[in-house]
């Protein structure tokens, strides 16, 4: 069994055509602010990157978390991203360490150009 906090699940196909991946951070005592700030300054760093569709900055006040949803080309593309060096980082920044959630994506509704 891989033990990294990154490790995609067996479940999952090698070639699955999209991958989700819920990044959960989990808190005591929510910092609202921190974690705005956090999504603002590290939005650049996503936009353009090579195989990542979506990915979405979101707070939950009330369960006390902060969850960040990727949407992925490719499983591939997911391991491509995540690492030790990545998990040090978001740590940091967040102030918790994140758990990981691998999803194959059934179906996308993208109604944004409407």
């Amino acid at each position: 069994m891989d033990d990294r906090w990154w490790a995609s699940p067996a479940h999952l196909r090698k070639g699955a055509t999209v991958i989700g991946a819920n990044v959960t951070f989990d808190y005591n005592d929510l910092d609202r602010n921190r974690v705005i700030n956090v999504a603002e300054k590290a939005r650049a760093m996503f936009e353009g990157m090579p195989g990542l569709r979506f990915k979405f900055f979101t707070l939950d006040q009330k369960n006390q978390r902060a969850v960040n949803f990727y949407v992925w080309e490719s499983i591939e593309a997911a391991d491509a991203f995540f690492s030790q060096e990545l998990e040090d980082r978001v740590t940091d920044l967040y102030g918790v360490r994140p758990t990981i959630d691998f999803v194959e994506i059934a179906q996308i509704v993208d109604n944004s150009n409407l």
